[in-house]
């Protein structure tokens, strides 16, 4: 261990949701998400790394977590690890008897896990920081990237918790045979093994491989399992050989709860951990119906998803659906990871700048090197002007495929001559509208404006009569000659000469 080259790290995170967090400290002793198996691999982990090391300072805690200050400095002091059902303690024992030992017991929440790293190195959420007393400088650290874990410094095992199912397997199973008549096991049973009263370690996938091994509905009535447990282990008729024969080739639920354990921890590695796809893979074989193609899953009471197969049970919450998984985790394929809406939407612009890319690669194979521009120029050249007959006659229709040949008919415009208007209006497309040819030779007709036959034939209009202004002339004034006056004097003038 003097020479670290890479960080190391043991991961234990497992998805659900935590109910009854309150405050720094998680008082509720129902359905937390870290289960058993991961708890006790983080304990070995911080045993191994943390073995022959020592350790010097204060225990930092970062400026963002809420939980408490931890009180400890010391300049020479070593650590250990122990777990119980879902919680570690760590022990800090001092080099000399000047500074007393204390102890800190962790609650790793949802994505509680230790990460030891150079001094460089450290992570970014770690919220609880132990540093080495060798240069350079190592730290172990607690890392929580969704601060749902908690700990309490000099404190003690949570006394709501029941025996740990894996290491105090006879206290666990006691406890849980002598208070069936509790209320706990009035519901159903895959309710009931969340309860850390009397199921310490158990979480959601645990007990779905348990009553998935034992065929047992998930919704059946808990205290109907357990009483059959209870009278299989009163039956004194049986020898102790053939007890211990019976429960090695039939275990029961109880047994199941302490062997099931068991097995993640052979499998090595990192337990439940689906971002390292290595450390993933045996268990993701180990699985049997967590997660499994064809499995059935329905959420109980307390909103917790559980995976079964057959019949729910008859205490199946009404109105609940039962739905199959629409993806399946197995060892071959790669885990499931959650991305960040950014990182999809540069997902698929890629994607279909790619998709494009290829397309434009094939045309150009195809078209032998000729550039995009050509083979646009090319598309446009072979368009046509189809004609469709209608019932008003044969009229050109235009159907766009790409660039028209000939070139559109001018819209034909008229001058409104009613009462001296200036607007001009587009008129529609008739009989007399002659659509305009390519010919150069031609000379463009100018538009004529259409008359009807009723101004055709009316006559023209005659020319008001503007009557003297008698005010400003009398009629009988000399100096205004009649028509009569007018004509003898032209006779007089004639006459004269």
């Amino acid at each position: 261990m003097g020479n670290l080259k890479e960080p190391v790290e043991i991961v234990v995170r497992h998805e659900g949701l935590v109910i009854g967090l309150s405050g720094a400290v998680e008082r509720s002793v129902v359905g937390s998400s870290i289960n058993c198996p991961e708890l006790r691999l983080a304990g070995l982990f911080v045993n191994r790394f943390c073995a022959g090391l020592r350790f010097a300072g204060k225990v930092e805690k970062s400026a963002v977590s809420k939980n408490l200050e931890v009180p400890f400095s010391c300049p020479d002091y070593t650590i250990s690890a122990e777990s119980r059902g879902k919680e570690v303690k760590l022990n800090l024992s001092p080099a000399s008897d000047k500074h007393d030992a204390a102890c800190i017991v962790l609650r790793f929440g949802m994505s509680g896990s230790f990460k030891f790293t150079a001094e460089d190195d450290l992570p970014k959420h770690a919220h609880l920081r132990f540093y080495t007393k060798d240069f350079p400088r190592r730290v172990l650290s607690f890392v929580d990237p969704r601060r749902f874990g908690s700990w309490e410094f000099n404190g003690s095992w949570q006394p709501e918790r029941g025996p740990c199912v894996m290491t105090e397997y006879e206290k666990f199973r006691e406890n849980v045979l002598k208070n069936l008549s509790e209320k706990a096991f009035d519901k159903p049973i895959c309710e009931a093994l969340l309860n850390q009263k009397y199921f310490n370690g158990i979480g959601n996938y645990l007990r779905a491989e348990i009553l998935y091994r034992l065929h047992i509905p998930p919704f059946t009535p808990a205290r109907e399992v357990l009483e059959d447990v209870k009278h299989q282990n009163q039956n004194s008729d049986l020898s102790l050989s053939k007890k211990i024969k019976i429960k090695k080739e039939n275990p029961d639920l109880l047994q199941l709860c302490h062997l099931v354990p068991l097995e993640v921890i052979d499998l090595g590695g990192k337990g439940y951990d689906p971002e390292n796809s290595m450390d993933y893979a045996a268990f993701g074989k180990w699985l049997q119906c967590y997660f499994v193609s064809g499995m059935k899953t329905m959420k109980d009471s307390n909103g917790r998803t559980i995976w079964f197969k057959g019949d729910p049970g008859p205490l199946a919450p009404k109105g609940r659906k039962v739905k199959k998984p629409r993806k399946s985790i197995n060892a071959d394929s790669k885990p499931v990871k959650v991305e960040k809406t950014t990182s999809k939407r540069k997902a698929r612009r890629e994607s279909s700048t790619t998709v494009k890319q290829e397309q434009n690669e094939e045309l150009d194979g195809k078209a032998g090197g000729e550039t995009t521009a050509k083979r646009k120029r090319g598309v446009k050249v072979e368009n046509v002007v189809k004609e469709e007959k209608t019932k008003n006659g044969q009229r050109a229709k235009r159907i766009l495929i790409g660039k028209k040949t000939s070139p559109e008919p001018e819209r034909v415009l008229s001058v409104r001559s009613a009462r001296g208007s200036a607007r001009k209006t587009p008129l529609k497309r008739g009989r007399a509208t002659q659509p305009q040819t390519k010919d150069a030779a031609t000379p463009k007709t100018k538009p004529q404006r259409l008359k009807s036959d009723s101004s055709r034939n009316s006559p023209k209009p005659r020319p008001r009569r503007i009557k003297p202004d008698t005010n400003s002339t009398p009629r009988n004034s000399p100096k205004v000659k009649t028509r009569a006056q007018r004509k003898s004097a032209l006779r007089d003038a004639e006459g004269k000469s």
